[in-house]
Formats: C-alpha cells, structure tokens, sequence
C-alpha cells in the first residue's frame, strides 16, 4: 500500500497568498495561482483595457488569441516545467516533457485562436472580464 505524501509546511513568515474574499462576503473557492512576466501584465491590461473601449471588439480578435495563447503558454511553464525542473528528473526527462509541452502548446494554441476567432463583442469582452477576474 502507497502511503501518502506528506506536504512541507511553509517557512515560517512566508504564508501562501490569499484570494480577496468574493464579492458576496462568502469564502472564495479554492484557487491555484501562476506568477508571470511584468511585461506580459502590461500587454495584457492594456489589450483588455482596447478591447474594452472598442466600438468593435471583434477587429481584436487575433491579438486576443495570441494573448491567451501566451498566457497559457506561461502558466504551463509556470505550473509544470518550473517545477520539473526544481525535481531534477535528469537531462532525457525535461527533454521528454519539453518536446511533449510543445506540442500541447502547439494544438492548444491552435484550437484557442480558432475558438476566439470566431467570437463576436461580447462573447470577447466576456473573456476580458474573465482575464481580469483571474488576475485579482
């Protein structure tokens, strides 16, 4: 019989992050959280902040694909690959994995700009708002 994984205790003084409580003063949900670039948050507050103003969001909509398909990118990294790399699996692993990633970018990718691509303003602005709630 497996036994289980004990999980580390933060050290001390260092405490995870807390979401914001929800609007609704109840308990949030359980969240998962990737940190990225600062020059990804700026390209991404500012394209949500034109797709917003837009008469016609829909003229946006290739830059907000691209957009998702970078932040996915990043929090895979984030989420996996960073974190493979700390557990030093060995050089064929993170080879392994890194050919295996990039082809999971690459189909993901192509099915976000598709799915995006075919969506009208407010279904747009309707992931805006979903970005920016992610990034609260």
């Amino acid at each position: 019989m497996a036994t289980p994984l004990k999980r580390a205790p933060p050290p001390k003084g260092k405490q995870p992050p807390r979401p914001p409580p929800s609007s609704s003063g109840s308990p949030s949900q359980p969240f998962l959280r990737f940190y990225h670039s600062e020059a990804l948050r700026k390209k991404t507050v500012s394209l949500l902040g034109v797709i917003e103003q837009a008469e016609d969001g829909t003229v946006h909509r290739d830059a907000l694909a691209k957009l998702v398909v970078e932040l996915t990118n990043s929090g895979l990294d984030y989420f996996f690959m960073k974190q493979l790399k700390l557990a030093k699996p060995g050089f064929l692993v993170e080879q392994s994995a890194n050919i295996g990633m990039a082809g999971v970018q690459q189909v993901m990718g192509s099915v976000i700009r598709q799915i995006i691509g075919r969506m009208d303003s407010p279904q747009l602005l309707s992931v805006c708002g979903s970005i920016r709630r992610l990034m609260l």
